[in-house]
């Protein structure tokens, strides 16, 4: 053999030999992610959000070294809507995961809901799978409510099926019986829990456990955890010594005035604390990027049990309370400490962040189809605008709350409001009523006119389902 053969040789044995290793040190550097999502969390239930009464000292101080953005969005104001879009980075209304499963009819109302889907399809590409492929561990944790309940023949839509590799928690349920072990009550159980429970055990406690010991298992690899609270979600309960202190520290004039549901958000934020002291004391901080938000706006009967105030209405509702969360990222070494960040985004827009950041190029044929947009430029500027011309949401159904089917327009300032019984619109600036008490489409008919234009486009574009007229309706 002659010298360059030899040369030739020697090299291409050096890179078989180093190419695996290589390989792993490139994945031992792709940063790990934890996605909270609180159920039912109110736009100023957080203290670094200004609640006057709840207390979440760990979730203020992660705030206080990560990015605020003020103007975040879950994509429904009910929750699995939104769960699917976190999954799948689509809207709901491509999706047609429209309404909570398995959602309600009145018995009298002018539309009938469309046949809408029911489930998270196998065939999209959700999040957990396109990171799993790129050699990801991955951890549902809590709450899924993506699946019909009672039909075994739907089990096959558990997180196990969508490319979870652990499953603690999460089946049909989107509430459970109770926050006491055994977490039951007549009606309804959440299911799967580990073994371990005992007598007085609070529910999320469990599952922050179960949480810690995966991360504990998952040090070593590329991982991402989805830990979906059941909290702040009825029944409302939390631990009586929790309540009690709260009870306390009751003061006339306060906007929050609930013990019980203070002491759920603050297992929430114990529970935070401890996932993000479970990473320093692994050495994993600095390697994992962390989102936390929520899955639609506080449940807001007249104050009751939260108020999000400055903000209208609540949970189930097309104004900005039903739908604006308190949102926290944090990209150690990229964002800057205390930033907040005023761009309106969504929870669709997670999944092509994810991606992004973890250098992973998902599903070619899904991502064809995902309507978020990555927010890593925000990440890395808080003052950089999105190339994005609008917000959209769909709502095809009625809400036990009292709202009606409805679409939405967000184009910068604007926000345009459908409401589908009677087609009448409501135009408001947000910029300057944020409250939304002042309906401006009178006064400004052409951008009225413009916005119920470019949501028909949109609506047409996705094929959204609309109701369709109840022939039994008798005004």
């Amino acid at each position: 053999m002659n010298r360059p053969s030899v040369i030739l040789f020697f090299l291409t044995t050096l890179s078989l030999y180093y190419e695996p290793q290589l390989q792993a040190d490139d994945e031992a550097r792709r940063p790990n992610f934890i996605v909270f999502l609180v159920d039912d969390l109110g736009w100023r239930d957080l203290g670094c959000f200004g609640s006057d009464f709840y207390e979440t000292p760990n979730l203020d101080r992660f705030a206080a070294g990560a990015m605020k953005f003020t103007d975040a969005y879950a994509a429904c104001t009910v929750c699995s809507p939104t769960r699917a879009a976190m999954m799948t980075g689509m809207y709901p209304a491509r999706t047609r995961v429209t309404d909570y499963i398995t959602g309600g009819q009145p018995a009298k109302s002018k539309l009938l809901r469309p046949d809408w889907n029911q489930r998270l399809n196998l065939e999209y590409t959700t999040i957990a799978e396109a990171l799993k492929a790129a050699g990801y561990r991955t951890a549902h944790v809590g709450k899924w409510h993506l699946m019909p309940r009672g039909k075994p023949e739907m089990n096959d839509y558990l997180p196990q099926f969508h490319g979870f590799d652990i499953n603690i928690g999460g089946n049909e349920w989107g509430a459970p019986g109770s926050y006491f072990y055994p977490y039951e009550s007549s009606r309804r159980n959440v299911g799967k829990l580990p073994p371990g429970g005992k007598e007085g055990d609070y529910l999320t406690d469990q599952l922050t456990r179960e949480a810690v010991k995966i991360l504990e298992a998952y040090a070593g690899e590329p991982f991402f955890m989805y830990f979906a609270y059941y909290n702040v979600h009825t029944p409302l309960e939390g631990k009586p010594d929790v309540i009690e202190k709260f009870k306390d520290k009751l003061r006339p004039g306060q906007q929050h005035t609930n013990p019980t549901y203070a002491a759920m958000l603050a297992s929430v934020d114990d529970s935070v604390g401890r996932i993000l002291a479970t990473l320093e004391e692994l050495g994993l901080a600095d390697d994992t990027v962390i989102i936390f938000t929520g899955d639609n706006g506080g449940l807001d009967r007249r104050g009751n049990p939260t108020d999000n105030a400055p903000l209208r209405e609540g949970k189930g509702h097309v104004y900005e309370g039903g739908v604006r969360e308190p949102t926290i990222v944090r990209w150690p070494g990229v964002t800057k400490s205390g930033t907040v960040c005023d761009e309106p985004i969504i929870t669709c827009d997670y999944y092509p962040t994810i991606l992004e950041i973890a250098g992973v190029a998902g599903d070619k044929n899904h991502n064809r189809q995902v309507d978020g947009l990555s927010i890593v430029p925000l990440l890395r500027d808080e003052t950089t605008q999105l190339n994005r011309d609008a917000l959209y949401w769909h709502y095809p159904h009625y809400h036990s709350g009292g709202a009606t089917p409805y679409g939405s327009i967000r184009a910068r300032d604007w926000k345009l409001i459908e409401f589908y019984e009677d087609m009448r619109v409501e135009l408001y600036h947000l910029k300057d009523d944020i409250s939304e008490s002042r309906n401006i489409a009178a006064l400004y008919p052409r951008k009225a006119a413009e916005l119920t234009e470019r949501l028909h486009g949109w609506r047409k574009k996705l094929d959204a389902q609309m109701p369709i007229p109840n022939p039994a309706y008798e005004p």
